[in-house]
């Protein structure tokens, strides 16, 4: 099979960090017979458009699109929008590539990137989403669905002390790991996460609640695990009777859909 990969995202005042990402992206696009990188531009504040104008002219596999219509309400569905452009756009143009990444385009990826850690994964068939973990410690709790903690921890009581108790436990299994193994879960993404497209054709982002595609069983477990009943919130920066991370929607549909793997190394990409 080629090794042909989309590297894709959503950027939105990420001015200070996109050199960095671009030479990162340029070493992990190494690994690959061939890659293309398909982004979401979406209004800015900062150089962010001219930095990708500039990039453009060097990279040429570059592609950007602007969201020329009036930005969505909700954060979490303006990044849906933009994801669901980049994975639209593969399908259509570059639907005999295998692999795409998603990630994020701010501080995250912004650090010294070992690509040698992703080759390692690239030729084995017991993933179909891997994601990885990161320093100084795995951040990424609301994206994260694992049992007994299957949904967002900001729609249960005590939302805050549940991202800390969330990190030391996914922490805790993570180093727990033999070497080489990998984490079963339902939803990982933590700012970088490389995909089997194969697995995600028939699937999208949506940043609303999709309690529907959550088994029923899994939203009970995770109220007998934090003794709270579901609760939608508004905290101000997300509101939580309108809003969810969009990748837990994406995630369970490649589960429902097509029986997919959902995993997450111990290893860290940028360090």
């Amino acid at each position: 099979m080629d090794k042909k990969c989309c590297i894709c995202g959503p950027v939105k005042n990420c001015g200070p960090f996109l050199n960095k990402v671009f030479e990162n992206i340029e070493k992990i696009g190494a690994l690959f017979e061939d890659y293309k990188i398909i982004l979401y531009y979406d209004k800015s504040d900062d150089d962010t458009l001219q930095k990708l104008v500039n990039y453009k002219i060097k990279n040429p596999r570059l592609e950007f699109f602007r969201n020329m219509s009036p930005v969505l309400k909700y954060r979490t569905h303006r990044i849906a929008k933009g994801r669901n452009l980049c994975i639209d756009t593969i399908r259509e143009k570059y639907s005999d590539y295998p692999f795409f990444i998603m990630m994020d385009f701010d501080d995250v990826n912004c650090k010294n990137v070992k690509p040698e850690i992703l080759q390692k994964y690239l030729d084995r068939d017991d993933w179909d989403a891997l994601s990885f973990n990161t320093c100084p410690k795995y951040y990424d709790i609301w994206g994260l669905s694992i049992r007994p903690y299957n949904f967002s921890y900001n729609h249960f009581n005590d939302n805050v002390a549940y991202y800390y108790k969330l990190q030391d436990y996914v922490e805790a299994k993570l180093n727990a790991l033999p070497d080489g193994s990998l984490l079963t879960c339902s939803s990982s993404f933590n700012g970088f996460a490389i995909y089997r497209m194969e697995k995600c054709i028939n699937c999208h982002y949506d940043g609303r609640v999709r309690l529907d595609l959550i088994p029923k069983s899994y939203v009970q477990e995770h109220m007998r695990a934090t003794n709270s009943p579901l609760i939608f919130k508004d905290y101000g920066n997300v509101d939580g009777k309108y809003e969810d991370v969009e990748h837990r929607a994406f995630h369970f549909m490649m589960i429902n859909k097509n029986n997919a793997k959902i995993r997450i190394s111990k290893d860290k990409i940028f360090v």
